[in-house]
């Protein structure tokens, strides 16, 4: 009985952890650049009573990979990557990954994110153009032109969140050992006068967050009428 409280236990204590990881993912389904979690689980074997009794890891977080839709916006600034790559800003110092591609010149002339974030060329530095330059054009690979000159270019790198990563507001991630400038331009672009939306299905998360809950519910009913059987178990003995 005490061995099917544990699992049980260990059942509810994983629900927990994706019900945290949906009702986040719903909430962020129209934030440009989201990236929906995902909860792996493995089973875990423990000895109980030298009988080898089968349970659930708490589970480990991961970052889905999978490309949000495209949203014509028509804004020369707002920028969104085809293929696997990120984006590179600064923000307080730190190094962040991001898909929002939603960026302005702020008064130096910087190109920054809506939040005043420096955002990073190739080689890692901010990008600086002209204020009153006029036009401004991105191509593919990144490079920018003001008025027909070679201005700066928005710089494309390879990330992989993994599983300790750091989340820096809703659609940003600390860059890690794996972040590098992405060489092989064929494998990723940039789309000018575009932004990528959440990869969230709204409609699949809210199906998956009812489920979710409704077995946590259960399990939590089984644990108590096991603990009551328990208590009349050891009232009986006790007599």
């Amino acid at each position: 009985m005490q061995d099917g409280m544990s699992v049980s236990l260990t059942g509810q204590v994983a629900m927990e952890e994706r019900l945290t990881s949906l009702a986040n993912n719903v909430a962020n389904s129209r934030t440009v650049g989201f990236r929906a979690t995902q909860i792996t689980f493995d089973e875990v074997l423990k000895s109980v009573d030298d009988e080898r009794v089968s349970m659930v890891s708490k589970g480990d977080e991961i970052i889905s990979s999978r490309a949000g839709g495209l949203e014509s916006t028509g804004n020369a600034l707002d920028l969104a990557i085809s293929g696997d790559a990120w984006f590179q800003v600064q923000v307080d110092g730190a190094n962040v990954m991001t898909r929002d591609g939603r960026f302005k010149i702020d008064n130096q002339g910087a190109l920054v994110t809506l939040n005043g974030d420096a955002v990073l060329d190739a080689g890692g530095a901010p990008i600086q153009l002209n204020a009153a330059g006029g036009s401004v054009d991105i191509a593919g690979d990144g490079v920018i032109t003001q008025n027909g000159n070679v201005v700066g270019g928005v710089g494309l790198f390879s990330f992989n969140p993994g599983t300790n990563f750091e989340r820096y507001g809703p659609s940003g991630f600390r860059a890690n050992e794996t972040t590098e400038v992405l060489v092989d331009q064929t494998k990723a672009g940039v789309m000018q006068g575009y932004i990528e939306q959440s990869n969230v299905n709204p409609v699949q998360e809210i199906t998956r967050l009812i489920t979710v809950q409704r077995g946590f519910e259960q399990s939590v009913a089984l644990t108590e009428k096991a603990d009551q059987s328990l208590q009349q178990l050891i009232r009986s003995f006790g007599r």
